[in-house]
């Protein structure tokens, strides 16, 4: 062989090499998390999606992988100024994803930009409707409606704001030092409070203790006075019972008659009786001495129950 067919060979050999590496290289495996825009000459062409892919050599070309997962962005802090007038940081993050990767490409020049400036106009509104202790403790509102107000902006753009959080609130130095007085101040009043409530129901315990106390102790007296009243009346029944029996057996000795007195030895109550006449007798005022009998006492106790006796009749 000549060398110009030599020649030849190796430069036939060289173009369907450089054919082969050009073809290779232009085919294209789409991952599952991925989309590709394709333009051709300039314009686009379509979406690629998973699997594999042809790319036409010098004709076409990939303009731009989209990835499809959910993607997360920690912005700066953001001065605003409260409805108060109280100038503060606030620093968000904001969770998205793509769901239309043609509008991602082609609705706006740099979608993170523009989603930072939006988030950034949008707490501006929202922080200047509300002052600062709303500001504060108004997280979940503030979350909400950026979230709302980012997603309706963002739709031309192919994004889909599923999440916004308010991660850090930063007040002026001097207003953290007055929130943490004013903090410290209300710890101090809750405990004194709580002191005094706990002071107030121990007095009250004790005191409630003390009533119930004096209140049984004056029902105990009450029920050991009805208790030794009632022993008393009973004994004192008992003892005029007793009394009451023995005059009615003296009367029934007296209608007995004389004759059992003359015949018989008269006991100590027809004594006694006897001795009552006699009494009587001499308180007519006819009698001219006074014989005392040696037992007088006994008379007189016994005169007195006759007494009671006869008036209880």
């Amino acid at each position: 062989m000549s060398v110009g067919g030599i020649v030849g060979v190796v430069i036939a050999s060289i173009f369907v090499l450089l054919v082969i590496i050009v073809f290779v290289s232009h085919i294209k495996i789409v991952k599952q998390t991925n989309k590709y825009i394709i333009e051709r000459l300039g314009a686009y062409k379509c979406t690629w999606s998973t699997g594999i892919h042809l790319l036409v050599p010098f004709v076409e070309r990939i303009a731009k992988v989209v990835s499809m997962k959910e993607q997360i962005y920690d912005f700066p802090p953001q001065p605003v100024i409260t409805k108060d007038n109280v100038t503060m940081q606030i620093d968000t993050v904001v969770f998205f994803s793509v769901t239309d990767p043609k509008l991602y490409t082609y609705g706006v020049e740099n979608p993170i930009a523009g989603i930072e400036a939006l988030t950034s106009t949008t707490l501006r509104n929202i922080i200047g409707d509300l002052d600062l202790d709303e500001t504060l403790t108004s997280r979940d509102i503030i979350n909400n409606r950026m979230r709302l107000i980012l997603d309706e902006a963002t739709d031309p753009w192919g994004i889909k704001v599923t999440r916004v959080e308010v991660k850090n609130i930063l007040p002026p130095k001097d207003i953290q030092n007055a929130m943490e007085r004013q903090m410290r101040a209300e710890r101090e009043k809750r405990e004194k409070i709580l002191l005094a409530e706990g002071e107030k129901t121990s007095a009250i315990t004790i005191a409630e203790g003390h009533k119930e106390a004096a209140i049984l102790n004056a029902e105990a007296e009450k029920q050991a006075t009805i208790k030794k009243a009632e022993a008393e009346a009973e004994s004192i029944l008992k003892v005029k019972k007793a009394e009451a029996d023995g005059i009615l057996m003296l009367k029934e000795a007296e209608a007995k008659g004389i004759e059992y007195i003359n015949n018989a030895k008269p006991s100590k109550e027809v004594l006694t009786l006897r001795s009552y006449e006699a009494l009587g007798k001499v308180a007519d005022g006819k009698a001219t001495k006074i014989i005392v009998p040696s037992d007088l006492q006994n008379v007189a106790s016994l005169a007195t129950t006759i007494k009671e006796v006869v008036t209880e009749k």
